[in-house]
């Protein structure tokens, strides 16, 4: 079972690694993996032996003897505020400014030197007192290489060399950072929220007749609801009383007005722009569209991207070394010039400031957050940024034909006479495909009944009826069936025979109209990857709509099976992404390292699919690609950044040409810069929705 505990103010990496690891040594928890932008902890636990209050309990008591100033809370309690005093977290911290300003009166008057200048290390004290205590847990856990421990270490050898400014303003200077940090996350948090505006605060439920407004949390199924005009749709449900038009925007990017009617059924999130509406909820809160929407999009950098995994694992390694170096810095130069100790030990002490590795850690999956915040209000959701990050590796894209690259709105362009037509429409009626609903439709007459219907996966149906034998649907269901005669050559669209105690009858043509995005979609596409289509139509059918869309390869007449035997086959080695409906193409959706499904938030798409488009806007695909390589590309320029300049000035502290606010600039201004850089997502040009448009 998963449970989500939020830890708030925790962005210091290496701590979050350390209750990661501790919190797996409890009896019933299994794995624990920090977000870093949602400030989640996400815990496998064992259901029966996991306990809400008792367990946060000891939750809480470990994150608490590893990092101090985290808020530890139930998920439930994520949107809560928690104020905290500007005067109450720095309080010890201006004082200590206050005391070390008399020790340099002290000094001053050279009363005492700044080595044994009590005001100095009572100053430093207070100063530094969060980064004292933190190293001073983190050896009585045994554990030495840390953040706190480089910083520690590093003032500390500055005071005993007699430069207790330098040590100072470093606290100071990392204090005021670390602040920034915190303020930096938390915006890009509201950003990315304000970006999807998905919540709903309240809902209007109507009981013994009276309305009563409720927590959306609390609606039941079978509760009636009233939406008012500029209300969000509470939870999922049908219109039961009323009709008004829906703005779409916040499921699908698509600022479209939809008109829906009584009888009709709406997703949560939606917004009520015309008249007032009664619906019948159909699910709760939890496991509404507008709910699962949130929780896959705040939990989506949970599964991780390769660059993140990676820096996870370099930061892990690199603090001990950098360590390392700083004791070698040390040692070696002081054997062969003792004399120059002390100038030895505040060049590793500044090598030391330099080297956390903040930057990194902290603006990478800062990166994935906001580009999958982007991403999600343009309608496109993303399950994890392993699939942002993966997007820009696709060479190989499979694609479904209908209700992707076509409409999926049959409708019947010819039929062999009117006979054919009333026997297709009769026994497709016991059937719910889209084809068999056009069939049906396209006939004005009364349609028979059958005594006996059998469905064949793929092939069509077979129907019995006075020791009458019928069958309907592809000529491979015919030929097995040793039915003679029937047309040997199709039809461009989709071709339903029909036969009769052993007798060809006839045909029924279904034709699809192509989205009038699909080719200047397919186009762009085609600069990426190789397109195939997979489709069950005739060779006709696949070969013309292949050709309409951009002369893509298609492959046809495929049974569900084969589709996932030729899909196999296109794969060239890098990654591979299969395009479809969500509903009968859950197979491939699975068989790609990227399943991409069309649709308005179906049930089964948000199981399946690894990325889910909301509106059926095809043009998103690329939107989608667009995004992930300008989240990929801003990756990119802060690894080059930060490494760069860490490095840079690493060198330049081995030799003795940087000052400690050189070394702060190295290390908080440097996370900074990376965090800054990594919100232009955010902020970029095209960044909005697209404008309202009337449904048509």
């Amino acid at each position: 079972m998963i449970k989500k505990v939020i830890m708030k103010n925790l962005i210091c990496t290496g701590c979050a690694a350390k209750i990661e690891k501790s919190l797996t040594r409890l009896s019933y928890i299994h794995t624990a993996s920090f977000n870093f932008p949602n400030q989640t902890m996400v815990l496998d636990v064992d259901e029966d032996a996991y306990d809400e209050t008792h367990s946060l309990k000891e939750i809480k008591s470990i994150v608490d003897s590893i990092e101090t100033g985290v808020i530890t809370m139930p998920y439930e309690q994520r949107h809560e505020q928690t104020p905290i005093s500007f005067l109450k977290t720095y309080k010890f911290v201006i004082l200590g400014i206050l005391i070390f300003i008399g020790g340099y009166g002290l000094d001053y008057f050279d009363l005492l030197t700044p080595r044994l200048n009590v005001l100095y290390w009572a100053g430093y004290a207070l100063i530094a007192h969060k980064i004292i205590y933190n190293t001073y847990k983190g050896l009585k856990r045994k554990e030495m290489f840390n953040e706190n421990m480089l910083m520690f270490v590093a003032t500390f050898a500055a005071m005993l060399i007699e430069k207790p400014f330098e040590a100072a303003l470093v606290i100071l200077f990392y204090s005021i950072g670390e602040h920034l940090q915190h303020k930096a996350v938390e915006q890009s948090k509201k950003e990315v929220s304000s970006l999807m505006d998905l919540h709903v605060d309240f809902a209007h439920v109507i009981e013994n007749g009276e309305t009563i407004t409720k927590d959306p949390m609390s609606i039941k199924r079978g509760d009636r609801i009233l939406v008012k005009n500029g209300e969000k749709i509470p939870v999922d449900g049908v219109i039961v009383k009323g009709t008004t038009s829906l703005n779409t925007s916040s499921l699908t990017g698509e600022s479209a007005l939809k008109n829906v009617d009584e009888g009709a059924y709406i997703l949560s999130g939606n917004i009520n722009v015309g008249n007032v509406i009664e619906i019948k909820a159909h699910k709760e809160y939890k496991e509404s569209t507008i709910s699962r929407i949130i929780d896959l999009i705040e939990n989506a950098t949970n599964k991780k991207a390769k660059t993140e995994q990676f820096i996870t694992r370099f930061a892990k390694y690199y603090t001990p070394a950098v360590t390392f170096l700083a004791l070698v810095m040390v040692t070696v130069p002081t054997i062969f010039n003792p004399h120059l100790f002390d100038e030895y030990v505040f060049r590793a002490a500044t090598f030391l400031v330099i080297s956390c590795p903040c930057a990194l850690v902290l603006s990478i999956p800062l990166s994935y957050f906001a580009g999958i915040g982007v991403s999600a209000k343009h309608g496109i959701l993303y399950k994890g940024s392993n699939f942002l990050d993966s997007m820009c590796d696709v060479d190989t894209i499979g694609i479904d034909k209908t209700g992707t690259l076509t409409h999926g709105n049959f409708e019947v362009a010819g039929y062999t006479n009117l006979t054919t037509l009333k026997i297709a429409a009769s026994i497709e009626n016991y059937s719910n495909h889209p084809i068999a609903k056009s069939i049906v439709l396209a006939f004005p007459g009364t349609l028979e009944n059958f005594e006996e219907i059998e469905e064949i996966p793929g092939k069509g149906m077979k129907a019995t009826n006075n020791d009458t034998v019928y069958l309907v649907g592809s000529r491979e269901l015919l030929v097995e069936n040793n039915i003679k005669n029937v047309d040997k050559k199709d039809t461009a669209g989709t071709n339903v025979f029909v036969s009769k105690n052993g007798t060809y009858v006839g045909r029924v043509v279904v034709k699809d109209a192509i989205r009038m995005q699909a080719k200047q979609t397919i186009t762009q596409l085609k600069k990426r990857a190789s397109i195939t289509m997979l489709t069950g139509d005739n060779a006709d059918t696949a070969s013309e709509v292949a050709f309409e869309v951009g002369n893509i390869g298609y492959k046809h007449s495929l049974l569900p099976e084969d589709k996932i035997n030729e899909f196999e086959k296109l794969k060239n080695g890098k990654k591979s992404m299969y395009v479809g409906d969500g509903i009968n193409d859950a197979p491939l959706l699975k068989a790609a390292d990227i399943g991409v499904a069309m649709g308005q938030g179906s049930e089964l798409a948000i199981d399946v699919a690894d990325v889910i488009i909301m509106d059926d806007d095809l043009s998103m695909l690329e939107k989608a690609f667009d995004l992930a390589a300008k989240t990929k590309r801003i990756v990119i320029q802060n690894i080059v950044i930060s490494l760069s300049v860490k490095f840079l000035f690493l060198g330049l502290a081995t030799v003795g040409r940087t000052t400690m606010l050189m070394a702060i600039f190295a290390d908080v201004g440097i996370t900074l810069i990376a965090v800054l850089n990594s919100l232009r997502l955010i902020y970029r040009k095209g960044g909005k929705s697209r404008e309202v448009k009337h449904a048509h």
